[in-house]
């Protein structure tokens, strides 16, 4: 049945490239992703044959990280489900794919139109890098694959004269009839995903810095605006068209909690959570740090103990500050005081009603503290970083019976009593949902609802499908990554940082051995190398699927971004609910007319921006970005002369909370790409 479709798609359309595999098969439907290699949905390989490409990979001893990180894309483009067309030169096998090195030509097949010369970026990053049984070999060249020869030459410009002869040996360019392989899983024009976006066009509304936004519950065109210093703002937002600004008074806060909050570089006010029910019942949450040594109430158990461990004592001093001198703290507040009606309070209190969680940090950095309410459940997560300390020393994120490095989901509605509370030896004035993993894992702390994360920095749910838990966490030197969290998963840190392994210079507090634990890997990120080569460093920021009308092009695509780099992707999941996502930076300029006058980065459109802090979501699902320099918000194409076919001025003009479905993609796929798609689907289901 196979070659059926195999020879009738070469009858029609004989130059256009499909998926097939070097076996002359279709790609397999995985049932869960590849470890090794980043392929979800369908791939040539298999668990068993992920496994060995892992252990050729390590073979190569590649010391330098960058070129490790293109070297094991390189390999792992086997498992494309295009890698027949790219491991198959002019009928003859190769051991490496075709790599992109020019800009993909006007007849290309290929969605991205990447201009990424990938072979020039191979040779760059990897000329003087010594590489063990290297796949570059010339005598390989034009050659059956298989295990490279032995050589005393390991580096490329011993095996090749010049960057020109060994494009000229592994490089080529797209056509019609052939693709490439650029650093990415493989995208035509005419299946799968479709090409992103051309650009986000942002407004700026407010020259504020703002650390976390959440939508006033009462479902109204307001927000609460919070900074890291500890205030807390009530705004109401223009309609989008509107040509207006944000409408805060900053001399009048929600709230203040300077006083209690410690504000400095890696400390503040983390996350704000106002209950679902806030309209009625007037309770809202703060997470924030305090100094014990400055603040009376600033007094919880250090997360360092011997429960998991560890002796505060033999910690010594983090940029001056002693163990758990620090503390993470959620705080319960009320605006049921200033008025009778919660929905329309416009001040609340600055006095504690319970503190919910108070701990003692070991480290001064990676404590995550975003709070946020679950959709459909209405339990509180909290999400927490390892602690800090160069490598998670003390391997928190893998120790079941600490909270640091984990996502924890706590039921805020019925407080236990004192006694009960030092009975199950809880954090603070919470209770325990039933459902939480302690009940699957009797080893787990009963507050935990994930673990092994190095620093959790913006999560969010996916307003139409709850399940879809996204995660941003923090790398440390390699990469940041993007996860769908759920309940019990394990997310490698610190044995794992993304989906490489982890060493860690120091293990005060033991290892956690691979075989050991079961970890799932992330759907999207990036390496250090790909962003911010000027100063080495990358902090991912954790966005939000797209939801609004406003643009209808980035409808159903994840946004996220880099704090420091000014980078924002677009990642699309292909097929829907199969967490198989692709992804690319987007452009992002600010429109003409935008309420507040915007910059451009030197020598580029991109809006200048700043630091990016967080995104933001409104009752209407627009999406904002809280910068350093500003409050930016999500705006139709076309300010910004973005091309964008699905735009209509009915679309783009009128705000409100969306209720349609996932649009179709069929207005930009032509009747060939259709048949493809579905012949595609049909070889999927019978392989």
């Amino acid at each position: 049945m196979f070659f059926f479709f195999f020879n009738l798609l070469l009858l029609l359309y004989p130059s256009t490239s499909f998926p097939l595999c070097t076996n002359s098969e279709a790609p397999i439907t995985l049932k869960i992703p590849l470890k090794f290699c980043s392929y979800n949905g369908s791939s040539c390989c298999n668990s068993t044959e992920d496994s060995q490409l892992q252990k050729q990979f390590q073979a190569m001893n590649i010391s330098d990280p960058s070129c490790a990180s293109l070297l094991q894309s390189v390999l792992c483009a086997r498992c494309d489900p295009f890698s027949a067309e790219l491991f198959t030169i002019d009928s003859v096998p190769r051991p490496v794919p075709r790599l992109c090195n020019s800009t993909v030509s006007t007849n290309s097949s290929q969605s991205n139109e990447a201009t990424n010369d990938f072979c020039s970026n191979v040779w760059d990053t990897c000329q003087n890098v010594s590489i063990l049984n290297s796949p570059f070999a010339p005598s390989l060249q034009g050659q059956a694959g298989g295990a490279p020869v032995n050589s005393n030459f390991t580096k490329l410009t011993e095996l090749w004269q010049s960057k020109t002869d060994f494009c000229n040996a592994f490089g080529g360019v797209s056509t019609n009839g052939s693709v490439c392989y650029d650093g990415e899983p493989i995208k035509l024009n005419g299946t799968g995903t479709p090409s992103a976006p051309h650009g986000l066009c942002l407004e700026k509304i407010g020259n504020g810095s703002y650390l976390d936004m959440a939508a006033h519950p009462d479902g109204s065109n307001r927000a609460f605006f919070s900074n890291q210093q500890g205030k807390i703002w009530l705004a109401t937002i223009p309609e989008v068209g509107s040509r207006g600004a944000l409408q805060l008074d900053e001399s009048n806060p929600f709230i203040d909690l300077t006083d209690e909050v410690h504000f400095d570089t890696a400390f503040g006010m983390m996350g704000i959570a106002f209950h679902p029910n806030f309209a009625q019942n007037g309770r809202f949450f703060a997470s924030f740090n305090c100094d014990k040594g400055k603040s009376p109430g600033c007094t919880g158990r250090c997360s360092c103990n011997s429960d998991v461990n560890c002796d505060p004592s033999k910690l010594g001093t983090d940029n001056g500050a002693q163990p758990c001198q620090y503390q993470s703290v959620v705080a319960e507040y009320t605006a049921n005081g200033s008025t009778a009606q919660p929905s329309s309070a416009e001040n609340a209190r600055p006095s504690e009603v319970r503190r919910i969680f108070t701990m003692g940090l070991p480290f001064t950095s990676q404590h995550g503290g975003q709070i946020l309410f679950g959709p459909t459940d209405g339990y509180l997560y909290f999400m927490m970083g390892d602690g800090g300390g160069d490598g998670d020393p003390y391997n928190f994120a893998q120790n079941k019976k600490s909270v640091l490095g984990k996502i924890m989901r706590l039921d805020v509605d019925n407080i236990p009593s004192a006694a009960e509370i030092n009975r199950l030896g809880l954090w603070g004035n919470y209770s325990i949902p039933n459902d939480n993993p302690f009940s699957e894992d009797s080893d787990l702390l009963p507050e935990i609802w994930a673990l092994g994360f190095r620093n959790p920095w913006r999560c969010s749910f996916d307003s139409e499908r709850s399940t879809y838990f996204m995660c941003g966490d923090v790398g440390q030197d390699l990469y940041e990554e993007v996860d769908i969290v759920s309940k019990g998963g394990n997310y490698g840190w610190r044995v794992y940082e993304g989906p490489y392994p982890f060493n860690p210079i120091s293990s005060p507090g033991g290892n956690t051995s691979a075989n050991s634990i079961s970890p799932i890997f992330p759907v999207m990120g990036y390496n250090h190398s790909q962003v911010n080569k000027q100063i080495g460093s990358a902090s991912i920021i954790g966005g939000y699927f797209y939801r609004s009308n406003t643009d209808p092009c980035m409808f159903g695509r994840y946004l996220y971004a880099d704090l420091y780099s000014g980078a924002i992707w677009a990642a699309t999941e292909d097929p829907e609910n199969s967490g198989n996502f692709s992804t690319s930076t987007v452009q992002f300029g600010c429109a003409r007319d935008s309420p507040l006058q915007c910059s451009s980065v030197p020598g580029s459109d991109n809006a200048a921006l700043g630091y990016i802090f967080s995104f933001g979501q409104d009752n209407s699902k627009d999406i904002y970005l809280l910068t350093s320099s500003g409050v930016y918000r999500v705006v139709p194409p076309s300010r910004c002369s973005y091309t964008c076919s699905k735009e209509t001025s009915t679309a783009v003009e009128t705000p409100g909370p969306t209720t349609s479905p996932l649009p179709s993609y069929s207005n930009q796929l032509s009747p060939i790409s259709w048949l493809l798609s579905a012949l595609f689907l049909l070889l999927l289901s019978i392989a």
